[in-house]
């Protein structure tokens, strides 16, 4: 049995189908969602809600010469459906196959890379001001959430909405969630606005709106102001946005495709930017999702059996020892505070947030503002551990850099998703904290191998009184023998002690795969020492004497080669080879070999497969362990990636 689904191709299969047909439509795309999502994993409440809003933009503008931009970006499955996508959704954040993310490369429907918050509105409005300075009329359209819009970047944005004198519709998705629920007074305002409106208030402010807002006839400008009176006495969020300047219109039922449709055909002719305030369901259409939109906000393969679902089983992870690790030290230590942007769930700190309410902060979407409350959290001599992942923190530079390092104070950065995250790709990989946080002073950063190590770098930080970075990847613990040495800040520790030339250092769960490349090596005669250094800065001066033993030295970190720990090493070495009397480093110093993330961005595929890539597979160090074993005994005056 054909569905209507299968006749759309491109977003001008909409034009001939009724309201009722396009909301058909929108539940063959849900159910289509639900049971792509369910074979390859994604984000599903989140495009679960969008649809009706989603198929309504798409009938009204023309993206191929429109802009729609999308915040966070998580959200655009339906829009990929439209936009000729449909049958790539086999390969949903596969290798080689379709992005869980807007991707200009897939589609010219898609007008960014984006998977951060708060970014839409920013460049929505320089697409805005670039048109206005080329005389060009095409139409430009930022689909925000709720949660989105109280990022500071979005803030700042609607502060110079002004400098737009032409057509910017903000479409404001309010659905009362981020990835958990919405934190702060904005999102308790939208919550108030929402509680205050029945059904029947919000198909009267609908009419309302398309009563005021005619194609045809009145001028717009008065439109606008005549339909500004009529919600004087209502409690919406038209103060704030009126305050600065910007026509609010809402809130508006998300889910009603027929009043979308009127409600952007009449918005597309303002001439200034806009909001539109619509309310959606976060996981609206599947039950499970639903009902708990935080636990389907992403996630792997499930079985869908029709409302019920069953999780597909995973290994312990890094994140859940973290987990149970932070309670335990804050049930020693009452100074320990958790604070997270959003992400309590992603983070582990689920079971922190229940156990110590009163010591658990989730401040939004908001990741400079974590970093700053919790600098003034340690001057009152609290120990406040910021737990978020790689490529977010990212967005707290200034502020580490500003109120952590130069103050030198106490605060703990744990850094989830660091590394490569697998299907997520280029925008969630974590391959930068490294070269980043080591450039500045004060700073300790640790990179555990296993839980062990984990739970030993979050008592060394609760106990210090310096800045102190935790990094740790999205992926199973590994179990490495030999590796429980005491743990020291500084201290590199010895696994294996090979008589050959080659010696591999490596930071983090990278250890396994060295001690396994190894093992592999060992068989074919070739005995290789293995180092785990445990730690990025300060980093021990014992990996250095590897050099004076005239080894090969192979430097193997998940992260970045560019500012990266090899790149430290090598710094650090050619710092100790210019003191007097240790000319003996220079040549081993020449010989060392950088593995990991080259100057290039790494694709989704699985984490293994990307691990590969980056040659830091247990495999690929011993290919390349191999490789230089069979070139011709030459120096090599250049450091080897």
């Amino acid at each position: 049995m054909s569905t209507l689904l299968e006749t759309i191709n491109g977003p001008k299969d909409l034009a001939g189908l009724s309201v009722e047909e396009l909301t058909q439509l929108a539940d063959e795309m849900r159910e289509f969602i639900t049971h792509s999502v369910s074979q390859t994993g994604g984000h599903l409440a989140s495009n679960l809600g969008v649809i009706e809003t989603t198929i309504a933009m798409h009938r009204v503008f023309d993206f191929k010469k429109d802009r729609l931009l999308w915040d966070v970006g998580h959200q655009c499955y339906a829009h990929k459906i439209l936009t000729g996508r449909r049958d790539d959704f086999a390969k949903l954040r596969q290798e080689n196959g379709l992005s869980g993310f807007p991707n200009p490369e897939e589609s010219d429907y898609d007008v960014f890379s984006v998977g951060h918050a708060g970014t839409s509105i920013s460049t929505a409005l320089g697409l805005a001001l670039g048109a206005q300075h080329n005389k060009s009329d095409e139409k430009i359209v930022a689909l925000v959430g709720d949660a989105s819009i109280v990022n500071g970047l979005s803030f700042e944005a609607l502060n110079n909405l002004g400098l737009a004198k032409r057509q910017l519709l903000i479409v404001l998705n309010d659905n009362s969630m981020a990835i958990d629920v919405t934190q702060g007074a904005m999102a308790k305002f939208l919550a108030k606005v929402r509680l205050s409106h029945t059904y029947e208030d919000i198909r009267d402010t609908t009419n309302r709106i398309l009563e005021h807002l005619p194609l045809v006839g009145k001028r717009m400008e008065e439109a606008v102001e005549n339909f500004k009176r009529t919600l004087r006495m209502a409690i919406t969020p038209n103060r704030l946005f009126e305050s600065m300047n910007i026509p609010y219109f809402g809130p508006v039922d998300g889910h009603d495709i027929g009043s979308l449709i009127g409600l952007f055909e009449a918005l597309a002719h303002l001439h200034t930017p806009a909001v539109l305030h619509v309310y959606t369901r976060k996981g609206k259409g599947y039950d499970p999702a639903d009902d708990n939109p935080c636990k389907y906000h992403s996630t792997g393969p499930f079985e869908v059996n029709g409302t019920s679902e069953k999780p597909v089983a995973a290994k312990r992870g890094f994140t859940a020892v973290f987990s149970d690790a932070i309670v335990d030290l804050a049930e020693k230590d009452n100074r320990v505070i958790a604070i997270t942007a959003a992400m309590p769930d992603g983070t582990g700190l689920i079971k922190f947030r229940e156990k110590f309410p009163d010591r658990y902060y989730d401040v939004g979407i908001a990741e400079s503002v974590a970093v700053d409350i919790a600098a003034g959290m340690a001057k009152q001599s609290l120990r406040p551990f910021v737990c978020i992942y790689s490529t977010f923190l990212q967005r707290g530079f200034d502020q580490i850099f500003q109120e952590v390092s130069l103050q030198n104070l106490p605060v703990t950065f744990c850094i989830d998703r660091a590394g490569a995250v697998g299907n997520d790709g280029p925008t969630h990989h974590g391959m930068y904290d490294l070269g980043y946080l080591r450039m500045l002073p004060n700073m300790t950063i640790a990179a555990p191998a296993d839980e062990n190590e984990l739970k030993n770098a979050l008592a060394l930080a609760a106990a210090g009184n310096t800045p102190f970075a935790i990094r740790y990847p999205k992926d199973t613990v590994p179990v490495i023998a030999g590796n429980d040495i005491p743990y020291e800040t500084g201290k590199s520790v010895r696994l294996r002690h090979g008589s050959s030339e080659f010696a591999v250092v490596t930071i983090g769960p990278i250890l396994k795969q060295a001690m396994e490349a190894a093992a592999m090596l060992e068989t074919e005669g070739i005995s290789v020492t293995v180092i785990n250094a445990r730690f990025a800065k300060p980093i021990d001066p014992d990996i250095f004497e590897l050099f004076t033993q005239n080894k090969m030295v192979l430097l193997a970190e998940d992260n970045s080669i560019a500012c990266g720990f090899g790149a430290a090493v090598i710094e650090q070495a050619l710092q100790v080879a210019g003191e007097p009397n240790r000319q003996d480093l220079h040549n081993s110093i020449s010989k060392a070999v950088l593995l990991g993330r080259p100057d290039l961005f790494v694709p989704a595929a699985p984490r293994s497969r990307q691990l590969d890539w980056m040659k830091i597979s247990a495999k690929q160090i011993a290919e390349t362990i191999k490789k230089l074993k069979s070139q011709p005994k030459t120096v090599d005056k250049s450091i080897q990636t």
